[in-house]
């Protein structure tokens, strides 16, 4: 069996076994997407620099936008199967429809932490611990393999960096959207 399977295996091991536990890993596995995706929006309506919140609300979302957009395309090319399909973890929720690989819930919560780390916001530390809670969830729940929350991850690091290169506070574009 390879590391992959391995990991995600022991991760998922845990599963089913502690109720405290399980509902601590479904809440990140499942709602905590909703309450990072608020909290940013919420930054919109902050009346402290409320220009640069704005900036950052806007980056955040164009930068999970983008890694979501490439998962897209690499759903194009790979179609890999679920590890509880494999045998590899067994399910503590509904199965899923769609590949495994990249996991889309890691993608949205790497790509607000990601962008937040590269403008060192004083946030953004929470947001990347948030974000590995999501990613160790996903696993633990059985969905998803290791490496699956690692693409999930370096879709939203090139989202992040593109966003970072390409979209700046002192464009008209971004005058016109803080408005």
């Amino acid at each position: 069996m390879q590391i992959d399977a391995l990991i995600t295996a022991y991760i998922n091991s845990f599963a089913g076994r502690f109720a405290l536990l399980d509902g601590i890993m479904l809440f990140f596995a499942k709602a905590a997407i909703f309450l990072l995706v608020l909290s940013v929006a919420a930054r919109w309506f902050l009346h402290s620099k409320r220009e640069l919140q704005r900036y950052l609300a806007i980056s955040c979302g164009l930068a999970v936008t983008l890694g979501l957009l490439l998962n897209q395309g690499i759903l194009l090319l790979a179609d890999r199967v679920r590890p509880y399909d494999l045998g590899v973890t067994h399910l503590i929720v509904e199965r899923s429809t769609d590949p495994s690989f990249p996991s889309d819930h890691a993608t949205v919560a790497f790509a607000i932490a990601f962008l937040l780390l590269l403008k060192r916001d004083r946030l953004a530390n929470f947001y990347l611990l948030f974000a590995l809670l999501v990613a160790l969830a996903r696993i633990y729940i059985g969905t998803h393999f290791l490496t699956d929350v690692l693409g999930g991850a370096a879709t939203a690091l090139i989202g992040s960096l593109l966003v970072r290169k390409f979209y700046n506070s002192e464009s008209i574009l971004n005058k016109l959207l803080i408005r």
